[in-house]
């Protein structure tokens, strides 16, 4: 057993499916839960992947050996600030967000030196458009990588422990520098996510389509953009928000990609077309020989699955 109690603070995809690894590999004694949504704490309960919950997220946090931060990144600074008085020395913070160099700039000030307090930031590199925590389920972070971006003079059995909770949750384990970390996921998935509101908007807006339409013949490419689109927008509105420099600079390449892709449509360079098709085809099935493509899997964990009713017992 890893901890005595544990405090989640934000029980939505993420933190509930965290909480389910937590009970069902018995990593810890008790899961508390808080949350500003009433509704997803009380569901929690009763799904039994928490044992209580609390009215704000100091009071959940009260002598917990690890706090996880799952909410949208925005938020960080002023919980750190909320939970900082109630905890004890040798309580580990850690966080959940997409974005490190941010989250560490708003949690780490209010960690004083002497408090004992240890912060590791982490992002579990998992997820669906879901949310809520009945969409939680056991077996999302399998396979996944788990990005750990250790402060200076982070102690390491803490960093351990942390580590640990994460491959009891079938992830790897990687590490790298909060700025080294934020560069990476603006191109695999800041970008990416931008771009999918951006044409779900664009489509939806075209005159002379009618909505109903759009969405009749969406079983094709369209449909896929709006899986992506349909996250959590106070999330990825903190995210892009927060990690703007780098995003910037990606929307930049793109549209200039965008632009000569345009030319090459142009003036019927199909040559330059089925170079840049056949090139991002090997990547895909990159991705899929890396096994981070397993959308069949995903289809079997949808809300009143098997997995919550064995919890519930």
């Amino acid at each position: 057993m890893l901890f005595n109690k544990v405090a989640i603070i934000g029980i939505g995809l993420i933190g509930s499916s965290l909480a389910r690894v937590l009970k069902r590999n018995e990593l810890c004694r008790e899961v508390v839960v808080f949350d500003t949504n009433p509704d997803y704490m009380r569901k929690a309960v009763e799904l039994k992947i928490a044992d209580a919950y609390a009215p704000s997220a100091a009071e959940a946090s009260k002598g917990a050996d690890l706090v996880v931060l799952s909410t949208p990144v925005g938020v960080y600074g002023k919980l750190a600030e909320e939970i900082m008085p109630v905890l004890k020395p040798g309580a580990i913070i850690t966080d959940v967000g997409s974005i490190k160099k941010f989250a560490i700039e708003q949690i780490l000030p209010h960690i004083p030196p002497q408090s004992g307090v240890i912060y590791i930031p982490g992002h579990p590199v998992a997820g669906t458009e879901k949310s809520g925590p009945e969409a939680g389920f056991y077996e999302l972070f399998e396979g996944r990588w788990c990005i750990l971006t250790p402060v200076e003079n982070t102690p390491q059995d803490a960093l351990q422990k942390v580590a640990e909770m994460w491959k009891s949750a079938k992830m790897r384990i990687d590490f790298m520098s909060p700025e080294h970390h934020d560069k990476v996921m603006a191109a695999v998935s800041h970008l990416p996510h931008l771009i999918a509101f951006s044409i779900v908007g664009t489509v939806a807006d075209l005159e002379g389509y009618e909505q109903q339409e759009i969405i009749k013949y969406s079983a094709s490419g369209f449909r896929d953009f709006t899986r992506i689109a349909g996250s959590d927008p106070t999330m990825w509105r903190d995210i892009l928000l927060n990690n703007k420099t780098t995003i910037l600079e990606l929307i930049q390449r793109f549209v200039e990609d965008l632009i000569a892709l345009e030319r090459n449509i142009r003036w019927d360079e199909g040559d330059k077309l089925f170079e840049l098709f056949a090139r991002n085809r090997k990547i895909r099935k990159e991705v899929i020989e890396a096994k981070q493509d397993d959308p069949e899997i995903l289809k079997l964990f949808q809300p009143g699955r098997k997995e919550d009713n064995k919890l519930a017992k």
